[in-house]
C-alpha cells in the first residue's frame, strides 16, 4: 500500500493516462478562471490514498495467475469515498487516480455528502468464467477491505462489473465482519438492499440532461433540436449507459439513426427500433449482424449529421484528430472523459453545445446515494420516487452549470468543474490542513 499527500508525490506516478493528464488540465482551466485558491488547487491535483494489491486466484485450469488491482480515494472533504470498481484490460494507477478525481468533482457538483474514488482490476472479465470471476472479485474485496466500509468508501459497478460483483463484495466483506453489512457497496440487486431505478439512473441521467440543453439552448433564442420525432440521435456504446441512455431518449418520441458496440455499430437513417435493437443485443452480445440497419463504424458514427450524439462508451473517443468531423450539435458525455481538452475547445469554437461528464453520468452516483442512504435507514422507495428524486437533483445541478457559465462567460466544461470546486474549497479551507 502506497498513501501519499500531494506535497510529497512523485507525479510519474499519475501522469501517465490521457485521462488523468485531461483532468489535471480541466481542473488548471477551471481554477484560473475562479481565480481559485492555490493551495487548493495543489491538493486536488493529487489523491489522498492509492492502494495497490495483487489479487491471486486459482483459474479452472488449476493454475494461479495474480492480477494487479487497484483503490484510489481522490478526496474524502464532504464524506465517505464513493465510485466504482473497474474490470479492463487497460486499468492502471493513472487512469484510476483520475476517474476518482472525477468522481469527487461529481459528487460535489450534485451535492451529495461524498468524497471520490475509483478502483479496478487489469483484466478482461470476458476472458473469465463465472467461478474466476467470483474469486477475483472476493480476494480482491480482503485485499482492500481495511479502506473500504459504508462509513469509509463505498464501491458500486462500473465498466465490467454489474450487481453481482457488487453482491459478491458485500458478502465477502460481510463473512469477514461476521454480520451483514449492506451499505459496502451500492448497486446491488433488489433482494440484497439495492434501490429500484439504480441500474437505470446513469443513462436516465445523460438524457435528462439533454432535455434540460434543449430547453436552455431554446430559452437563448439559439436554433436547437425540440426532442420529438425530428430530433436525430446517435450513441456510441451500447452497455449498462449506453443502452438506457437510447431506450429513454427513444421513448421521449426522437429518431435514434445509430448505435454501437466495441466490435462496431448499426444505422439507420429512418430509425433504429430501440427495443427491437435491445432484444437482439441481449441475444447475441453484439449490435453487429442486426437485420435492419446498415454496418457502420464506430469513427462514422461519430462523425454523423445528428442533433444529438451521447459517447457512452469509454474515455478519449473524440480527440483532434477527429473533432473536425463531429456534426452534433448536442453531446451529452455518458462516458468519463469521451472528449479530449482540445477536442472540447474545438467544439466549443463551433457552437457545439457539450453537457459535461461529471453532469451528465453523475445520475449513477446519485442513485447510488440514495441506495445508501435507504440501506442506511433500512427504509426503502418506490422506483417513482427514485426517479422523481434523480430527475429533482439533475435539474438542480444542470442550472448550477449553466448560471456558473454564464457568470464566467466559460464553457459547459469549466462551468461544471469550477460548480463542484468551489463547494469543495468553501469545504477544504473550512476544515483546514491537519497538523
Amino acid at each position: 500500500m502506497s498513501s501519499h499527500t500531494s506535497g510529497s508525490l512523485s507525479s510519474h506516478l499519475w501522469e501517465s493516462s490521457d485521462l488523468y493528464k485531461n483532468a489535471v488540465m480541466q481542473l488548471n482551466e477551471a481554477a484560473t478562471t475562479m481565480r481559485l485558491d492555490r493551495n487548493i488547487a495543489e491538493r486536488l491535483k493529487v489523491p489522498k490514498r492509492a492502494l495497490i494489491v495483487s489479487v491471486p486466484i486459482r483459474l479452472d485450469d488449476g493454475n494461479i495467475k495474480v492480477f494487479e488491482g487497484y483503490r484510489v480515494q481522490h478526496n474524502m472533504t464532504l464524506g465517505p469515498g464513493k465510485g466504482g470498481i473497474r474490470f479492463h484490460p487497460e486499468v492502471n494507477l493513472s487512469e484510476v487516480a483520475g476517474l476518482a478525481m472525477l468522481m469527487t468533482f461529481k459528487c460535489s457538483l450534485v451535492g451529495l455528502p461524498l468524497g471520490g474514488a475509483k478502483g479496478g482490476i487489469r483484466v478482461d472479465p470476458r476472458q473469465l468464467s463465472r467461478q474466476e470471476a467470483q474469486a477475483l472479485t472476493r480476494r480482491y474485496t480482503t485485499e482492500i477491505n481495511m479502506i473500504i466500509g459504508p462509513d469509509k468508501d463505498i464501491p458500486a459497478p462500473d465498466v465490467g462489473t454489474d450487481g453481482q460483483h457488487m453482491a459478491w463484495m458485500m458478502d465477502t466483506f460481510s463473512q469477514e465482519r461476521g454480520f451483514a453489512i449492506p451499505g459496502v457497496v451500492t448497486g446491488k440487486p433488489i433482494e440484497i438492499g439495492g434501490s429500484l431505478g439504480r441500474n437505470e439512473s446513469t443513462g436516465r441521467g445523460v438524457v435528462y440532461c439533454v432535455v434540460h440543453a434543449a430547453k436552455h439552448l431554446a430559452s437563448l433564442g439559439k436554433p436547437t433540436p425540440k426532442i420529438d420525432q425530428t430530433t436525430t440521435v446517435a450513441v456510441h456504446g451500447f452497455g449498462k449507459v449506453g443502452a438506457v441512455a437510447a431506450m429513454e431518449i427513444y421513448q421521449l418520441g426522437t429518431k435514434v439513426v445509430a448505435v454501437s458496440d466495441y466490435l462496431g455499430g448499426i444505422y439507420n437513417k429512418n430509425g433504429l427500433n430501440i427495443p427491437k435493437v435491445t432484444e437482439y443485443f441481449n441475444e447475441n452480445r453484439t449490435l453487429v449482424g442486426y437485420p435492419e440497419a446498415e454496418p457502420i463504424t464506430n469513427d462514422d458514427l461519430l462523425a454523423l449529421p445528428v442533433d444529438v450524439l451521447m459517447p457512452c462508451a469509454i474515455d478519449g473517443v473524440i480527440t483532434k484528430e477527429n473533432v473536425s468531423r463531429v456534426k452534433a450539435k448536442i453531446i451529452s458525455e455518458g462516458a468519463n472523459g469521451p472528449i479530449t481538452n482540445e477536442a472540447i475547445h474545438d467544439l466549443e469554437s463551433r457552437g457545439v453545445f457539450i453537457i459535461p461528464d461529471v453532469l451528465a453520468n453523475a445520475g449513477g452516483v446519485i442513485v447510488s446515494y440514495f441506495e445508501w442512504v435507504q440501506g442506511l435507514q433500512n427504509f426503502f422507495w418506490s422506483e417513482a420516487q427514485v426517479n422523481e428524486k434523480l430527475a429533482e437533483v439533475m435539474a438542480s445541478a444542470f442550472k448550477k452549470v449553466v448560471d456558473v457559465q454564464q457568470q464566467y462567460n466559460c464553457g459547459m466544461k469549466t462551468a461544471a468543474l469550477i460548480a463542484g470546486v468551489d463547494r469543495l474549497n468553501k469545504a477544504m479551507l473550512l476544515r483546514g490542513l491537519f497538523p
